[in-house]
């Protein structure tokens, strides 16, 4: 198995995609915010929600669901500002496991992974980098 890293791209590579990896379990956690409505413990993230208040109809009362699940539809995720963070912490999460992979595979195939292809990806990983943690952080 050759590489086209060196030592420290070998490590850069596997920190990577710890970080990428990381990164996405964050994402798809419902474990953001939490706190409690209609005495049940509840909780939700930007793409998921635990324990959650639906109106019955058919009682004509809310009542919690106490289940995990994704919003039925982009449009029932609750505000604009909520889509947009889904949306761009998506797409960092995105190109943060983009260039941990190909940095991975650069660890197998030769010659995959040169100086300025090595450039590229850290600033692509530092704008994944920067679209993860600043819409995670509230901006």
């Amino acid at each position: 198995m050759a590489s086209s890293l060196t030592c420290a791209g070998i490590v850069w590579a596997f920190l990577s995609f710890l970080c990428a990896a990381a990164s996405c379990v964050g994402f798809f956690m419902p474990y953001w915010l939490l706190g409690s409505q209609l005495e049940k413990s509840v909780s939700f993230g930007t793409f998921r929600r635990c324990s959650y208040p639906v109106r019955d109809e058919s009682r004509q009362m809310t009542v919690m669901v106490e289940q995990c699940g994704r919003y039925a539809s982009f449009q029932a995720i609750p505000s604009t500002e909520w889509r947009i963070c889904t949306v761009v912490t998506g797409l960092g999460c995105g190109l943060l496991l983009l260039v941990a992979l190909t940095a991975l595979m650069g660890c197998c195939v030769s010659e995959l992974i040169s100086r300025t292809v090595g450039r590229v990806a850290g600033g692509i990983q530092f704008l994944g980098g920067k679209c993860s943690c600043d819409e995670g952080m509230g901006m």
